[in-house]
């Protein structure tokens, strides 16, 4: 039996090398870089290329990744506890050359792409000379596949792309897009999408608008509002076959999820700190630190074991999955930490905020972008309440109901079915004088 909460030194010494270098070189980066998508910004190549090599150079480049592809072929755990740390950093996760979708969507293209695509996509985007997007969400459907609409006709050699999508982060940015179509109308729901590479530049694919979030200009965004319009690619852009689009999707969002939850523990480990050294710095008006105040003490415990509760069930999912090698064995899983997320984020955070009173609303500490932003985690990737729905169903699987008028757990029934097993001891106690 093998059941331990120890990381073996070697890697801890490379996630020791992770912290020093992401808190003495990037954090400070953070600052100064606009949006570490934006490879065309000169401040960014100028401050993160350098970063980026001596990561590689220290081989810890896309991780994620197989060795054949330039990474390290890592499993979840070591990728999630790599995530904890780089979570804190806006520019972390660019650095290490694992940030989304770009990670996500390289597995895409290294699993379904043909040679072609690869050599035109996915190494440019490995090496971190361009990024990428996952265009899926619908304005009318949100992230149901079932309800989208946008379309893909195949007329001779190229694929005809019309329609809608919304949501689709870094567009503005992005070389491609992995856009989700549907290419088969009658099909089953789960068989009628397909996964197809569109180049940002063809014609015909229009952002209508950046959508960004509250606080921030009209159209200033990076989440693109995209209409598709008669838009035509190569036949061979297909991902995968006609109709798999939905396992194609699977492919990156299983891991993508887990990392996600380490990245955001991150940002909320890190709002605990600020209570902890608000709390032990300021004084009420009778003079007393906050820290010493009973209701201040109840937002740090409940932070912690909150923090501490969801920490050990994201690894105990990331070791499941390196386990079984099956994500469809760990699908409830996934969902139970993507439907915990964000009301630990949330709460949290906004204890951070009220801790630190007016300062905590002001736009001088990040505990409202915090507070919004786990509304929007708990959107991406799937709403919470599916999620919930799916843990239920996989939970309400492993049990079986029964006919009995009276369940075997009553206890009147339970005491009747000890007394029988427990027959011959009690009669002996009755004979013996």
């Amino acid at each position: 039996m093998s059941w331990d909460f120890e990381t073996d030194d070697a890697f801890q010494a490379e996630l020791a090398w992770i912290d020093d270098f992401v808190r003495e070189e990037i954090e400070p980066v953070d600052r100064i870089v606009r949006d570490p998508y934006d490879v065309g910004d000169p401040v960014r190549k100028a401050l993160i290329r350098p970063l980026q090599d001596v990561v590689k150079q220290r081989g810890l480049w896309a991780c994620h990744l197989s060795p054949r592809l330039g990474g390290r072929g890592y499993g979840q755990l070591k990728l999630a506890l790599m995530n904890e740390v780089l979570g804190r950093s806006i520019c972390g996760p660019v650095v290490f050359g694992c940030q989304a979708p770009d990670s996500g969507n390289a597995e895409i293209l290294a699993h379904f792409g043909t040679e072609d695509l690869k050599r035109r996509y996915l190494d440019p985007l490995l090496a971190g000379d361009i990024v990428s997007c996952f265009s899926m969400t619908e304005p009318q459907g949100g992230t149901d596949p079932t309800l989208f609409e946008t379309s893909a006709v195949l007329d001779g050699d190229e694929w005809v792309v019309n329609g809608e999508k919304w949501f689709s982060s870094n567009a503005r940015y992005a070389a491609f897009l992995i856009v989700m179509v549907v290419t088969e109308p009658d099909a089953v729901p789960h068989h009628r999408l397909s996964a197809l590479v569109v180049p940002s530049a063809t014609a015909g694919v229009e952002i209508v608008r950046n959508v960004g979030a509250p606080g921030e200009p009209l159209g200033e965004g990076t989440h693109a509002y995209i209409r598709y319009t008669d838009v035509r690619v190569p036949k061979d852009h297909l991902l995968g076959d006609r109709g798999q689009g939905f396992v194609v999707a699977q492919t990156r969002l299983g891991g993508g999820r887990i990392h996600h939850a380490m990245r955001t523990l991150a940002r909320i480990r890190w709002a605990l700190d600020t209570m902890c050294e608000r709390a032990l710095s300021r004084t009420t008006t009778g003079g007393e630190r906050l820290a010493s105040q009973q209701f201040v003490q109840q937002m740090i415990a409940d932070s912690w074991i909150e923090i501490e509760q969801f920490r050990l069930l994201v690894l105990q999912t990331a070791w499941k999955i390196d386990r079984y090698d099956d994500y469809k064995r760990v699908r409830g899983d996934i969902s139970a930490v993507k439907a915990a997320m964000p009301k630990v984020y949330h709460d949290v955070a906004a204890r951070a905020l009220q801790l630190h009173g007016s300062l905590g609303v002001s736009n001088e500490l990040p505990f409202g972008d915090m507070v919004l932003d786990s509304f929007r985690m708990g959107l991406a990737d799937g709403a919470t309440e599916v999620h919930k729905v799916t843990l239920a169903r996989q939970v309400l699987s492993r049990h079986v109901p029964t006919d009995d008028l009276f369940p075997a757990y009553h206890l009147p029934r339970v005491e009747a079915q000890a007394r029988r097993q427990l027959a011959p001891v009690l009669a002996a106690l009755q004979e013996d004088p």
